[in-house]
């Protein structure tokens, strides 16, 4: 059996025989735990809900008052694709939108990119151009939705372009409400839609908090994701230590851009991954408030208390669906959707169940939204606060995973930070997804219906299929956007943003003034591509 050394933030492999029980994290269950087994000083640590250190939760009463808004992820070929599933995903209860987009939008490229073809579309809407934000907001009011955007990289266009618009509508900046997910440092981690080095990607990151500071103050501002990162097989230790970490990075790095920490902090969110364990997740979830609600009080010297709060946004764990017996997968979101509401999130997504295979259906969606509104309205979980609290079992799992996430983010700020700690981070998730494998191969961790209990029958699940010809009709559309504008107005605007790229000042006025007069989303980016030269894998 493949073994390598033991680390304290990834489970052992011992094999299936081996008496002993550990979460993915490495942490040893113990058969029975009773209160020798928590801490003294649990009432400290513990608090009020909606005190410091915000442990039992961001609000005194959390769901009683108001429900976690419920959002699903969509977009998928055209705009007007998108827009249609949309309406339909608000018809049906949907609280919050999730806009999804496709692999050249996330890398900053039109869809017309000789590299784009046969991507654009795929993985999410296709979003060059004003009038593709446009089409894809069609009847929605800008002023009565919260939009999440899964960008990174162009966050700030994609932003500025969803502003534009909501101005079209009559829509005041002050209005809008959602989250740029604008978290890059997890892609040069996990993910790997990045653009620009890290020097200057942090640059846009920060001049956007200024920007809605100024402009937009209900926007939430970064969405610093350890969901990415779990994806690609870290622990939820590592999950927890390596999102705050990041946290900590783009923090210092807005203060060290002048900005004062309790003036952008209260528009910071986090998004969290959902898995299986219910009570590791509870734990993992609890930890990451009080150890977050530290780091800010302690280390940034924030005052004010919603400076100090990790609002955070989960959404179920992509990898741990499953292509066989994939209706399996229905129970698998509600699992994970009721440890995310236990753990008191402020906003989820529960993935559909068909997504091992595709893009979800319509009814794959709704079966998904209809989960989360059964554990709001059925469950009783939204009934009490932090309902697991006192649980001999959860604190103690809580206290372990803050000690153990604590001594990663340590480590990270002995190599310098985040920023310069990528390596590291990257070799420590690629050794958990390592290790998840061969507990797999072992069957020392069992996936129901993948290697064990398993059919010879193959279900066949109707997925959904993107027409290709989706993608002609968006090129032929930015050929006949192009060729309608003032050319020589949109050179200029462009020429206007590669001067305050060469200098020091904010980024997004120039962007934003380029976009509105019908500059497309690959010249924005190219103008700084060729500006700030594009980051390559070491």
């Amino acid at each position: 059996m493949a073994t390598k050394p033991e680390k304290p933030t990834i489970a052992p492999i011992v094999g299936p025989d081996d008496p002993r029980r550990f979460t993915d994290s490495g942490i040893e269950i113990k058969t029975v735990y009773g209160e020798t087994d928590v801490a003294p000083g649990l009432e400290e640590r513990l608090g009020e809900p909606g005190e410091y250190p915000f442990t039992r939760g961001i609000h005194p009463d959390m769901y009683r008052s108001r429900k976690w808004t419920m959002r699903q992820y969509a977009g998928y070929a055209t705009a007007k694709e998108t827009n249609e599933r949309f309406r339909y995903l608000i018809e049906h209860g949907s609280t919050g939108l999730s806009m999804a987009f496709d692999l050249p939008t996330q890398l900053g490229r039109d869809s017309d990119d000789p590299l784009c073809m046969g991507e654009v579309g795929r993985t999410g809407v296709a979003i060059d151009t004003i009038d593709d934000m446009r089409r894809v907001f069609d009847g929605i009011p800008l002023g009565e939705v919260s939009t999440s955007m899964t960008i990174n990289a162009p966050a700030a266009v994609l932003l500025l372009l969803y502003e534009l618009v909501a101005e079209e509508q009559g829509v005041p900046a002050e209005q809008l409400r959602g989250t740029t997910q604008n978290d890059i440092l997890k892609e040069y981690i996990a993910r790997g839609n990045f653009i620009y080095p890290p020097e200057p990607a942090m640059r846009l990151t920060t001049d956007l908090f200024a920007y809605c500071r100024e402009r937009i103050p209900k926007w939430n501002t970064i969405s610093i994701s350890g969901y990415h990162m779990r994806e690609k097989g870290c622990s939820a230790v590592q999950e927890v230590g390596f999102t705050l970490a990041n946290g900590i990075a783009y923090v210092q790095a807005a203060i060290d851009a002048g900005l004062e920490v309790d003036e952008f902090a209260p528009r910071l969110a986090f998004f969290f991954n959902g898995h299986n364990n219910v009570f590791q997740e509870v734990a993992k979830f609890r930890a990451a408030r009080r150890m977050w609600a530290r780091i800010m009080r302690e280390r940034f010297g924030a005052r004010n208390p919603r400076s100090q709060m990790l609002r955070f946004h989960t959404q179920t764990g992509g990898v741990t669906l499953a292509a066989q017996q994939p209706e399996n997968n229905i129970v698998r979101v509600a699992l994970q959707g009721f440890a995310a509401v236990c753990g008191g999130t402020q906003s989820l997504h529960t993935n559909g169940f068909d997504e091992a295979l595709a893009l979800p259906t319509e009814r794959a969606a709704r079966i998904a939204l209809r989960t989360q509104q059964i554990l709001a309205y059925e469950s009783g979980a939204a009934d009490t606060v932090d309902p697991f609290a006192g649980s001999y079992f959860v604190e103690s799992l809580t206290d372990e995973i803050e000690e153990r996430a604590q001594e990663l983010i340590d480590k990270v700020e002995e190599l310098g930070g985040s920023v310069q700690a990528i390596q590291f981070i990257r070799a420590e998730v690629e050794e958990s997804a390592w290790g998840y494998e061969q507990r797999y191969k072992e069957k020392q961790d069992i996936v129901v219906g993948v290697n064990e209990f398993v059919t010879d029958q193959v279900d066949d699940v109707e997925i959904l299929k993107v027409d290709p010809e989706s993608e002609r009709e968006q090129v032929e559309r930015l050929k006949e956007f192009k060729a309608s504008r003032d050319q020589a107005a949109v050179e200029r605007r462009l020429e206007e943003l590669r001067a305050v790229c060469k200098g020091s000042g904010n980024l997004l006025p120039p962007i934003r003034a380029a976009l509105a007069d019908r500059a497309t989303l690959g010249e924005v980016c190219g103008v700084m591509r060729e500006e700030f030269g594009e980051y390559r894998e070491a």
